[in-house]
């Protein structure tokens, strides 16, 4: 089975078990929706938890698990990453992509000169993303991910095709 990761636990909040989870995802009330399964790694295990409730507080999601409402049962799963199947993944609409979709892409400028491979796609607070490259040279960019620099991307080719800005790169 694979798994994707949606996010983080990074503490408790109160003492009836909620979990304070830093989110990788974009659907936070479809993920924690109560009744559904989510995955906490622990010790390389994957181990199954359904939803009890799910709220949002201070850019945080606050989940609590069934049957596990007590906060000496979650403390342990603190620094625990979240997961959901793979086969659960929302379908994005056409020209949007996951995260995992666009890291490992190969990037080329249109002229088709090989610039580097995306390393992860960074989040910022209200503005776009960018794409992190680690070029041949072994260096490191940002490329925001915006289509003034995106010309396309083709997950199936494995790979992205920037425009050449000058002082971009």
């Amino acid at each position: 089975m694979e798994y994707i990761c949606i996010g983080k636990i990074v503490n408790t909040f109160g003492i009836k078990g909620e979990l304070k989870i830093q989110s990788y995802s974009d659907f936070d009330a479809l993920r924690y929706k109560k009744g559904n399964t989510v995955y906490v790694r622990k010790d390389g295990k994957y181990l199954p938890f359904r939803i009890a409730s799910f709220r949002s507080h201070k850019g945080f999601s606050l989940v609590s698990f069934a049957e596990h409402q007590n906060i000496n049962l979650v403390e342990q799963y603190k620094e625990c990453e979240i997961f959901i199947e793979e086969s659960s993944r929302t379908k994005l609409p056409e020209g949007e992509y996951y995260r995992s979709e666009l890291e490992g892409l190969s990037v080329y400028t249109e002229d088709h000169e090989l610039i580097g491979t995306v390393k992860a796609v960074e989040e910022t607070n209200g503005a776009n993303n960018y794409l992190r490259i680690v070029t041949a040279d072994e260096k490191e960019v940002l490329v925001p991910y915006v289509k003034a620099f995106i010309s396309s991307v083709d997950p199936e080719q494995k790979q992205i095709i920037i425009r050449r800005v000058e002082g971009l790169l």
